[in-house]
């Protein structure tokens, strides 16, 4: 049958497994490449990434170029029946270019120009940068044209970092002076009387600074949406030629889950499949960590594999990068256990990745990733654990390849913001210490992850309709429309959590009038009218009301923060708090609107509390899990379907037998699609 999403591309079908793969650091070495060759097959591999930062070898100085060695590559993958992910090299720039156009190196926040050295050390708005970038790109795009080893164009490696230069200056007051017409509108939009920092003359106008201006909320906002703007014009301009020469080929950039220097929902539309590096923090315990155990440390990677699945609304997308083994740049980087490395792999297919690809193939001899994990080891042969876990992977994933394609069906969602997170991250107030937007999104998604139920991760501009279930917490930052797609939302039937610390702000970080949480106050049925912040060992507690509905009863702790909240409307209140001056005042509360229903969350309570609060909903909405029966802790179930066939992947993430499966183990059943 035709499944939901077509390959991306069709020269490979079914799913793609390999990685990183850098022959320009061996080309002294041609018999290290021809062992690659014989190895390859022996991992099951079919795909590879080459050419991410060999700028030096392709341009060894001005104008200079040797494609050569890549020819030899690129044919030699050809007749092995392989395909590469074609790189272009702007992620690390040559040492002639940093002398030569010493405009290219960035500036600090100082003001202070970067000497040469790591990589994404280059500014995004230099001409001369951009035009280097383009005529690289223009002759990979022209000579590789029609290969038929070309399966896909990886642009740069891991897009980031923001530069503070005069030409990124003027740019930034451009880009003001598109956004706000005027200064008066700016300087309204930014509050700028406080302190006197109104603006009289777009000259006056810089990015923030620890030596300058960093009080001026809406100008640190604007300054982070600045950065994205240029960053993503950047990538659209090196991209250009490749769009033009090479039409039927799709571009990808490699993402990095929620890095919070860019804003991946302006990128998705721009690529052509998402794709992103994931490197979970496996085993970590006992160390103060967040995570409890690698059940939790599942949850958070199931959440990133979730919403870069919505970036594009439920396409498939690439893991890009994994390691096989271990990282080297974690505070401890641990190694895999047995099990475990096909395991995170299977996840990620599980929640819609189509790939299963690695940094790196073969560990370097030197500099900072000489003991990066990889596939082939310094040992330089298949005869270890690690190699034996690739292959046996390729194997299975050989086995999967009708998965490809399927699609995940949620129907319910947790809003996370990136706008709203660069808000919550700048503002002074509260308890700094505990801000964490991020932390608050993955505990909602975690409760609906522990009962299997598939859950997408939109940000607040995105149409919320076809979900029955929508948690935003902590939607601090509420921009235009949002509040009109929320009211439609729960008039049409929907369910809607959410939170203290929502409704405060407009888009440019001004306060909303008329109490909080703003344009969502009739909605949600509450006045928030104030936040107490707690101390670290200090607590309350929240204590369901008796016949609340929800199957609420115990106490449930309570830190970090306390809102005091006046239900309104009829919103009744199903949970109130235990402890302190505002004992007896609302903690949860359930307001019914049109036809849906909002609940809100006055306070920052325990994950059991969020976990039986949204499993509660759930199972009132009858949102189905993945996995009828209670599963252990730990163990998980996530679905796929073509239509017709549902590709029912169980995971075990603990390190005892469980739900029938081994430490670290997984199975797949296909069963007639529900």
């Amino acid at each position: 049958m035709r499944k939901p999403y077509p390959p991306v591309n069709s020269a490979l079908a079914g799913l793609w497994h390999g990685g990183d793969y850098n022959p320009d650091q061996w080309l002294d070495r041609p018999d290290v490449i021809d062992e690659d060759f014989r190895l390859f097959p022996l991992a099951g591999v079919n795909v590879v990434s080459v050419g991410i930062f060999s700028w030096t070898r392709l341009e060894s100085e001005d104008g200079v170029y040797d494609f050569a060695w890549l020819d030899g590559i690129m044919d030699r993958l050809d007749r092995a029946g392989m395909k590469a992910i074609l790189a272009t090299p702007s992620g690390a720039k040559p040492a002639w270019m940093s002398q030569k156009y010493p405009e290219i190196l960035r500036c600090a926040p100082s003001r202070v120009r970067d000497l040469h050295g790591g990589r994404h050390n280059h500014c995004y708005t230099s001409p001369v940068y951009r035009r280097k970038a383009t005529e690289i790109n223009t002759r990979l795009a022209e000579r590789y044209k029609g290969h038929p080893a070309l399966l896909l164009w990886h642009v740069s490696n891991e897009y980031g970092g923001e530069c503070h230069c005069p030409l990124c200056q003027e740019a930034f007051r451009s880009w003001l002076k598109a956004r706000y017409g005027g200064l008066d509108a700016l300087n309204a939009a930014w509050w700028t009387d406080f302190w006197s920092h109104r603006y009289t003359d777009w000259s006056q106008v810089e990015s923030p600074s620890p030596q300058g201006e960093g009080s001026v909320h809406g100008l640190a906002i604007d300054w982070k949406r600045f950065v994205d703007a240029q960053s993503l014009d950047f990538f659209l301009a090196e991209s250009a030629p490749l769009r033009s020469i090479t039409p039927g080929v799709p571009i990808t950039v490699n993402m990095m889950g929620t890095y919070p220097g860019l804003n991946y929902w302006n990128w998705a539309p721009r690529v052509d499949v998402v794709s992103w590096d994931n490197y979970p923090q496996w085993h970590r315990s006992g160390d103060g960590a967040p995570a409890r155990g690698d059940a939790d440390v599942a949850s958070y990677a199931a959440f990133l594999h979730d919403l870069n699945r919505s970036l594009k609304a439920g396409k498939p997308w690439l893991l890009m990068e994994s390691t096989p083994s271990q990282v080297n740049w974690q505070p401890v980087n641990r190694l895999k256990k047995p099990g475990m490395h096909a395991l995170s792999s299977l996840q990620a297919v599980a929640h819609g990745s189509d790939s299963v690809l690695y940094f790196q193939w073969r560990k370097g001899r030197g500099a900072a990733e000489k003991f990066h994990g990889a596939v082939v080891d310094h040992v330089g042969h298949e005869g270890t654990r690690v190699f034996r876990e690739v292959a046996e992977l390729g194997r299975e994933l050989k086995g999967l390849a009708e998965v490809a394609g399927t699609a995940v069906r949620a129907e319910a969602a947790v809003v996370y913001d990136w706008e709203t997170r660069w808000a919550i991250d700048e503002f002074f107030g509260f308890a700094k210490a505990e801000r964490n937007y991020e932390r608050a999104c993955v505990e909602f998604h975690r409760a609906l992850w522990r009962r299997s139920i598939a859950c997408d991760v939109p940000n607040q501009d995105q149409d919320l309709d076809r979900y029955k279930l929508v948690a935003a917490p902590w939607l601090y930052m509420i921009k235009p429309g949002t509040a009109e797609r929320l009211d439609r939302f729960v008039r049409n039937g929907g369910t809607l959590v959410l939170t203290f610390l929502s409704g405060m702000v407009n888009e440019s970080d001004l306060c909303f009038e008329g109490g909080f949480p703003g344009p969502l106050r009739e909605l949600a049925g509450v006045w928030a009218e104030e936040l107490d912040p707690l101390w670290g060992g200090q607590a309350n507690r929240a204590v369901p009301a008796k016949g609340n509905g929800l199957g609420l009863s115990g106490d449930y702790a309570v830190d970090s923060f306390c809102e005091l909240v006046h239900p309104e409307g009829g919103a009744e209140v199903l949970a109130t708090y235990g402890d302190d001056w505002y004992a007896g005042r609302p903690v949860l509360t359930r307001h019914r609107h049109g036809k849906g229903t909002v609940y809100y969350v006055a306070a920052k309570a325990e994950q059991r509390f969020t976990d039986d609060l949204m499993q509660a909903i759930a199972r009132d909405l009858g949102l189905a899990s993945a996995w009828e029966e209670k599963l252990p802790i730990g163990v998980n179930a996530q679905a796929r379907s073509d239509g017709e066939t549902d590709y029912v992947f169980l995971m075990n993430f603990t390190d005892e037998a469980a739900a029938g499966l081994p430490p670290f183990g997984c199975k797949v059943e296909r069963r007639k699609a529900r």
